[in-house]
C-alpha cells in the first residue's frame, strides 16, 4: 500500500510540472466571421484619370446581303485574315437569277412595243400619246432590270478591305434576311482603339489629343502609348457615363478584339503630386452621397470596427477616401455585409 501511494504522488508531481509550461497562443474564437482584408493605400491620383476599357479594331465592318435568301456558303471562319475583294460568302442564286431574267424579258417586250408604236405612228395609226406611254413603260422596265442586276451583284459578300474575321453569324443553308449581318470584320489598316467610359467629373477634364498609357493583362509588364481621339458629347442614358475612344499602337504585340485594357489618362489640372488614400470599392458597405461606412480591423486584427468615412471619386476598382481612414489600416473587403460593430473576425483560410 505504501508503494502505491508513493507512485501516485510522483505521477501527480510530474503532471503539475507539465502544466506549468508556456501558455498556448490564443486562437480566434470559433464563431468569428471569416473575412478578407486589404490595406488602405496612399497613391498619387491627382492629374490622372484611370479607367478600364475593351480593345477593338478601329474599322469594324458588319457585312450582309442586299437581298434575302438561302445561304449557299461561307468561305472564311473566325480569325482568318482576308484580302480586299476576296469572296467571303454567297447565297443560292436561283431566285436572284430568275428575277434578273424576268426583268430582262419585260424590258425586251417594252422595247418591241415601243418600236411598233413608232412605226404605227409614222403610218398615222398610233397617236403621239400612245408612243409616249410606251416609252415611259420601256424606261421603267430598264430601271427594274438595273435594280435586279444590282441585287444580283450583291448576292455575294466580298471583303471591302484587308481585314480579320471577328465573328461568323450564319452558317450554310440558313435563311438570311436582307441586311442581316453574316460576318463581322475588323480592318487591319485602320489601327486599334480602346473604348472606355468615364464619369462626368472625369470626362470634362479629358480632351481629344491627351496622352494615355494602356496596359493589358495579356501582356504583363508592358505599357502601350495611346492618344485620346474622341470624347462623347452626350452621356449614355443607361449608365450616365461618357464614351471615350483611345487610339493605341500594337508596337509588335499580337492584338485581338476584346482584350481588357487598363487606361491611365494624364490631365493637367494643377494638382499633380497630391497623395490620396484609396481602398477597394468592395470595402464600402453603405454609402449616401459622400458619406460611407467601412469595417476596419483593430490593432490586434481580431475585431472589426464600424467606421464612418468620407469618399471621393471612384478610380477604376478603387474609391478615394478623403476623411476618416489612414493609409495602412486594414479594411474588410469580403464578408463585411455580415458584420456588426465589435464582431470577432478571422482571415479566410486561417485555422479555427
Amino acid at each position: 500500500m505504501t508503494r502505491i501511494v508513493v507512485l501516485l504522488l510522483i505521477a501527480g508531481l510530474l503532471l503539475a510540472a507539465c502544466g506549468r509550461g508556456p501558455a498556448p497562443a490564443l486562437a480566434p474564437p470559433q464563431d468569428a466571421t471569416p473575412v478578407r482584408t486589404e490595406a488602405a493605400e496612399s497613391v498619387e491620383l491627382a492629374g490622372t484619370v484611370r479607367s478600364v476599357g475593351v480593345l477593338e479594331p478601329r474599322d469594324e465592318m458588319r457585312l450582309s446581303f442586299k437581298v434575302g435568301g438561302v445561304l449557299d456558303s461561307v468561305a472564311v471562319d473566325v480569325g482568318d485574315r482576308v484580302r480586299r475583294g476576296q469572296l467571303l460568302a454567297t447565297i443560292k442564286r436561283a431566285e436572284v437569277d430568275a428575277a434578273v431574267n424576268q426583268a430582262s424579258e419585260v424590258a425586251e417586250k417594252a422595247r418591241r412595243d415601243l418600236e411598233r408604236a413608232r412605226r404605227l405612228k409614222a403610218d398615222e395609226v398610233a397617236t403621239e400619246e400612245q408612243v409616249q406611254d410606251l416609252a415611259t413603260a420601256y424606261n421603267v422596265a430598264l430601271s427594274n432590270l438595273d435594280a435586279a442586276r444590282f441585287n444580283a451583284r450583291y448576292a455575294r459578300i466580298e471583303a471591302p478591305d484587308d481585314a480579320v474575321v471577328l465573328q461568323r453569324l450564319a452558317e450554310a443553308s440558313e435563311l438570311v434576311q436582307p441586311g442581316q449581318p453574316v460576318l463581322v470584320l475588323g480592318g487591319t489598316s485602320g489601327g486599334w482603339i480602346v473604348r472606355t467610359a468615364l464619369a462626368d467629373r472625369d470626362a470634362v477634364r479629358v480632351d481629344a489629343g491627351d496622352a494615355a498609357s494602356v496596359s493589358f493583362d495579356a501582356f504583363p509588364g508592358r505599357e502601350f502609348a495611346g492618344r485620346v481621339t474622341r470624347v462623347g458629347s452626350s452621356a449614355d442614358p443607361m449608365t450616365g457615363t461618357f464614351d471615350v475612344e483611345i487610339e493605341v499602337a500594337p508596337d509588335g504585340a499580337r492584338f485581338a478584339r476584346g482584350l481588357v485594357a487598363r487606361v491611365s489618362l494624364a490631365i493637367a489640372d494643377g494638382s499633380a503630386g497630391t497623395m490620396r488614400t484609396v481602398v477597394p470599392v468592395t470595402a464600402i458597405v453603405e454609402a449616401q452621397g459622400s458619406a460611407a461606412t467601412v469595417y476596419v480591423l483593430d490593432a490586434g486584427g481580431r475585431v472589426a470596427r464600424r467606421r464612418q468615412v468620407t469618399v471621393g471619386p471612384i478610380v477604376g476598382d478603387r474609391v478615394v477616401i478623403t476623411l476618416g481612414l489612414a493609409s495602412g489600416e486594414q479594411v474588410v473587403t469580403d464578408g463585411a455585409a455580415w458584420l456588426s460593430d465589435g464582431d470577432p473576425v478571422r482571415l479566410a483560410g486561417q485555422a479555427g
